[in-house]
């Protein structure tokens, strides 16, 4: 599920399990899971996903804004240095207040959280800002073992995520 509790019980296996407390955690909007990284590890920064929050916006918008949504929005993220990026959100906030409340009220709910990526190394932003890279791996994975009519061990499983991550897809 995505209640806290569910959250704190897994992010607090990991924990027992010997993974230190991360310099990054990039999420979604749940609340759960972000309540139990900062029960389990509050020096965690966190990341909200870009793609997530575009959608989440583009689902508080008019279909015909949906554009002009997506281009403020990713002046934001795309942004060449981290003060364009908050003049950027700066801009989305003032105009959507007024244009769609509800749009700007959603860019509001991730709060600096959006931004986090701006703290680390440029090279690295693209990388920072989304989830899509472990999903698109989860995606894959998924596929892969289910072509598969039956794995004769784990650790067959294993190989099969080992050479995914390998490969780089």
């Amino acid at each position: 599920g995505e209640s806290t509790a569910a959250w704190r019980s897994m992010v607090e296996d990991l924990a027992r399990r010997g993974v230190r407390s991360p310099v990054l955690c990039v999420i979604d909007g749940s609340a759960g899971l972000r309540a139990a990284i900062e029960a389990v590890w509050p020096r965690a920064a966190v990341q909200r996903c870009a793609v997530h929050k575009l959608r989440n916006l583009l689902a508080h918008a008019p279909k015909h804004a949906h554009e002009r949504v997506s281009e403020d929005f990713h002046r934001i993220v795309y942004a060449e240095t981290a003060s364009a990026a908050l003049t950027a959100y700066e801009r989305f906030l003032t105009k959507w207040s007024k244009l769609c409340p509800a749009v700007a009220e959603s860019l509001k709910e991730a709060g600096s959280e959006l931004l986090t990526f701006t703290s680390f190394p440029r090279a690295m932003w693209k990388s920072l800002r989304t989830t899509n890279i472990i999903e698109r791996l989860n995606e894959e994975f998924r596929r892969r073992v289910k072509t598969q009519a039956a794995h004769c061990s784990e650790e067959a499983v294993l190989n099969v995520l080992f050479g995914l991550l390998v490969s780089g897809m």
